[in-house]
């Protein structure tokens, strides 16, 4: 009886470890690198300041 026991749960235990060794998400390597698109503030582009005073309170 203990030894069936034994044997269902290591079989459980392998079981799971085959699983896990085949489900893992593998990412593949990229070999050329692409630059990120970079956007450059022009001179002269006026923003508009964040408005602190337009918060809504949070109650605490």
């Amino acid at each position: 009886m203990l030894t069936t026991i034994t044997l269902i749960f290591s079989f459980l235990v392998a079981l799971n470890f085959l699983l896990l060794k085949f489900s893992s998400n593998k990412t593949t390597q990229r070999k050329s690198t692409e630059k990120p698109l970079v956007i450059e503030k022009r001179p002269g582009v006026i923003t508009t300041p964040q408005l602190s005073n337009q918060l809504a309170p949070t109650g605490s």
